[in-house]
């Protein structure tokens, strides 16, 4: 707990004093019915649990409500989902709720760039906050390594294959793969935004430094064996999914995948560590489950499978975190993350700020690191009116999945009665409830009229159902995406996108694949620029990626790049650790 003022003090300080009273965490798993055995202690305060022994104990157990947590779409500084997760859980411990939340693990680029942690803020968030931010129990550390193995794998195999007589590799074993050096399909992983590497040339040197080739670096987060990370539903479905992981092609055209480099046993066995949930706890002593990654817009954005079932076998309500809007997160929630788990959710809360909705409806841009235009800070009714298309339109698309949604008024300080009332009847009028939140300010008991909320939308029965089948030929989904979620005219996809298309529609072995568009966060459309509910515009599809492993097409729309870069005003700028106690300060 903390009473401290959020107003007055910074994330860092109010997390800071509340793990002075955090519970230990054997303690926090009690309470939360996990057995010890089930528990794997990292230290006093953080633990991973067992997945699949407590999936075996409660095999026959009901599920509790599931509730997934999506938003507006942000402007650059955020909506406060993962805050208002923390408050929710929060919020329903209030009221006497079992309760638990998941979210994803924070990746190194935006916690040292310019969005920090995703923690959470105020008085609502995930604890203990400097390991949950500095690489955890090093789950995202375990997918990198595993990605650059399979890259390891490759280009030495390129090295040897040119260097060398298939004799020479006959007798150690070694069967040639005629790899193509410039049909390459995985790039090298960190966990930074570093743009300068983006593409990049390999191999310099002699003979023994390497094949000379075109490369890059991906953001860790948006790798394959995130995704898989994401989805897997238990360790034999992990390793064959790691086998099927496609690094290049041949020079006939033909998939070199992780199994033919003979790498993908050593890849899982990097991954064993990170696949059981990590346990962590709010503020206010719930258990939160942090797993897999961030990103909506480059990657699956969602905690993992294995953390939602955890978390609903355990209690009678679990909320679960989507990245960023609902036309990203929520869609890809929707029809992927319950397609492949069968999980059926009972409620979706939009989170929704005053901030958000006088940008879409025309106020001045928003930039990380400067002051906000007095716009935002002051009542304008007449702006918030204005925005209110964009949260029609993300109700409209929750609407659609047949759940009940909920709009969380994700309340700041400077927002006046008539904005939110503005805000509280357009949700009505849509067929939402709509509750005000003041979690960020005053922890459970400012996010007490949300629980109310959502615990009202879970009795009620709705029609969940997914967007489209996966008989749907793939052009056929990318429309339908683009039409129904993001409000398109229509698609068009240049020529090598159109090839790829075509070629994926008539491979029968990938029509069960899922669909995971690449897509800016900051619109509905493909461009950040265009705010509100943009119309008349078709979307752009430049390329399609294959994850054979995931088993996903990601059709990648404009001209959004798989590694993010590092602003001009880095938080790590102002990240440093007190030489005296140890401890970190400047995160947030």
């Amino acid at each position: 707990m903390t009473d401290l003022d959020p107003l007055k003090f910074k994330d860092w300080q109010i997390a800071e004093q509340a793990e002075r009273s955090m519970k230990r965490i054997d303690r926090l798993a009690d309470d939360w019915g996990v057995l010890r055995d089930e528990l794997l202690p990292y230290g006093h305060y953080l633990g991973k649990v067992d997945y699949a022994a407590v999936d075996d104990r409660l095999a026959d157990q009901t599920n509790g409500k599931y509730i997934d947590v999506t938003a507006i779409t942000p402007t650059p500084l955020g909506e406060g989902k993962s805050t208002t997760t923390m408050g929710l859980v929060q919020g329903l411990a209030k009221r006497r709720k079992n309760v638990s939340g998941a979210i994803r693990q924070p990746s190194g680029g935006p916690t040292f760039n310019i969005k920090g942690s995703a923690a959470g803020g105020g008085r609502s968030q995930c604890i203990p906050l400097t390991p949950f931010s500095l690489g955890l129990t090093g789950d995202i550390d375990a997918v990198t390594n595993a990605h650059n193995l399979a890259m390891v794998a490759l280009t030495a195999r390129l090295q040897h294959e040119a260097n060398n007589s298939n004799e020479f590799l006959a007798k150690r074993g070694v069967q040639r793969l005629n790899i193509d050096p410039h049909n390459v399909q995985m790039r090298w992983a960190m966990d930074f935004c570093a743009q300068s590497l983006r593409d990049i040339v390999i191999g310099l040197g002699g003979k023994s430094d390497g094949l000379m080739m075109s490369s890059g670096f991906a953001i860790t987060v948006s790798s394959e064996i995130m995704a898989i990370l994401s989805i897997f539903t238990s360790l034999s479905d992990l390793r064959e999914r790691m086998g099927r992981i496609v690094v290049a092609y041949n020079r006939q055209g033909n998939p070199v995948t992780t199994k033919d480099l003979e790498v993908d046993g050593a890849m899982t066995a990097w991954l064993v560590r990170a696949t059981n949930p990590n346990l962590l706890q709010t503020i206010e002593g719930q258990p939160v489950l942090v797993h897999a990654g961030p990103f909506a817009n480059i990657a699956v954005g969602q905690s993992s499978i294995v953390a939602d079932r955890l978390g609903l076998k355990l209690s009678d309500y679990h909320v679960t975190e989507s990245g960023f809007g609902a036309d990203i997160g929520f869609e890809k929630f929707w029809n992927i993350k319950c397609r492949i788990s069968r999980l059926k959710p009972d409620c979706a809360v939009i989170v929704a700020t005053v901030r958000a909705l006088k940008m879409h409806g025309g106020g001045p841009k928003v930039t990380p690191g400067k002051s906000l235009d007095s716009v935002y800070t002051e009542s304008n009714p007449e702006l918030v009116e204005r925005g209110l298309v964009n949260l029609l339109a993300h109700i409209a698309t929750v609407k659609k999945a047949g759940i009940n949604p909920v709009v969380c008024i994700n309340h700041f300080h400077t927002d006046s009665a008539e904005e939110i009332n503005l805000i509280r009847r357009a949700a009505e009028s849509a067929g939402a409830r709509a509750a005000v939140s003041r979690h960020w300010l005053s922890g459970g008991d400012g996010a007490l009229e949300l629980a109310d909320a959502v615990v009202s939308a879970c009795e009620e029965t709705n029609k969940f159902e997914l967007l489209y089948e996966t008989n749907l030929p793939l052009k056929a989904r990318i429309e339908k995406i683009a039409r129904d979620v993001y409000g398109a005219e229509g698609v068009s996809y240049t020529p090598d996108a159109l090839a790829k298309a075509n070629a994926i529609e008539a491979d029968a072995t990938k029509h069960d694949f899922a669909t995971c568009m690449v897509k800016t966060h900051l619109s509905l459309s493909h461009d950040p620029a265009l705010k509100g509910r943009p119309d008349g515009w078709t979307l752009p599809i430049r390329d399609i990626l294959v994850y054979n492993g995931a088993g996903f097409i990601v059709p990648v729309a404009g001209d959004i790049k798989l590694m993010p870069g590092t602003s001009s005003d880095p938080a790590f700028r102002r990240i440093d650790v007190d030489v005296d106690t140890g401890k970190v300060t400047g995160l947030f």
